[in-house]
């Protein structure tokens, strides 16, 4: 890696891509980007305007680009229908093809994000955005297939949401404009932020037991943490590489991260469960 993944945050929905988006340098103010009221986990965020795209009760997009690979999901539930407020009656009538596991068939969205909201785990997933890395999707997607507690976008609102194939509707999400606001609300929360990069000093993740509530922050592809969030963190975690390439892939040292975490605290299934 280089890593290559290298007042209070407020809590949204996340917003669309945006590839004609410039960067903007750490510390730059983004102006919000003007929309309704936008809920999380089933309750509306109040005072927060949503950078998304899609209108309000509009359908949820497609989770697959046309074209590739078998249709997933289920088509429309046999009659008689459940009797029980979690499932969506469009989704019963219609059928399901979401990104979703299929104990969550025909449920809301709304129904999903609160069973999660029941386990969700002690750790929390920050990213640096100062360059509309591609890669932010991803980290967002295998946070939603951990169960993170929340996911933190520091600096740009706006992020690359192509690679989280719409898990980010079921996760919270907490937007920092810089790294001094997120230590600022992981100080109140009595969680430390852990840097992963490959940085001189960095001690070796697969040697190193994480706090079970803690914030895993992580740089973007290429340059990896920036200056200022070293001067954050309460340590910065390397992942030990064996070949010749002198970094890996952001979302890869993302997902390496969050499963070094997972098998020291997540309650694992026995094998076939």
């Amino acid at each position: 890696m280089s890593s290559e993944t290298g007042s209070t945050g407020s809590t949204s929905r996340n917003p669309s891509t945006d590839e004609s988006a410039t960067a903007a340098p750490p510390g730059a103010h983004e102006p919000d980007v003007a929309g309704e009221t936008r809920a999380v986990g089933g309750q509306p965020v109040v005072g927060e305007t949503s950078v998304v795209g899609e209108a309000s009760g509009a359908a949820e997009p497609a989770q697959y680009d046309d074209g590739f690979g078998a249709e997933i999901g289920v088509g429309p539930h046999p009659l008689p229908w459940p009797e029980d407020e979690r499932y969506d009656p469009e989704l019963l009538a219609h059928g399901d093809r979401r990104n979703v596991g299929d104990a969550y068939r025909y449920w809301t969205r709304e129904a999903i994000v609160a069973d999660l909201d029941l386990r969700r785990h002690d750790f929390h997933v920050a990213v640096e955005n100062w360059g509309h890395d591609f890669n932010i999707g991803s980290v967002v997607r295998t946070a939603n297939a951990f169960l993170a507690k929340e996911i933190h976008i520091v600096g740009r609102r706006r992020w690359n949401r192509r690679g989280a194939m719409v898990t980010d509707r079921y996760q919270h999400v907490r937007h920092h404009p810089d790294t001094t606001d997120l230590t600022a609300w992981a100080e109140a929360e009595g969680l430390p932020i852990i840097g992963i990069d490959n940085l001189p000093g960095a001690v070796p993740l697969e040697r190193t037991e994480l706090p079970r509530r803690c914030v895993l922050l992580f740089g973007q592809e290429g340059p990896g943490l920036t200056e200022e969030a070293r001067k954050h963190v309460s340590m910065v975690c390397s992942i030990a590489q064996f070949g010749s390439t002198r970094s890996i892939n952001a979302g890869a040292a993302a997902a390496i991260a969050m499963h070094a975490w997972v098998q020291r605290y997540a309650d694992i299934p026995e094998a076939g469960v």
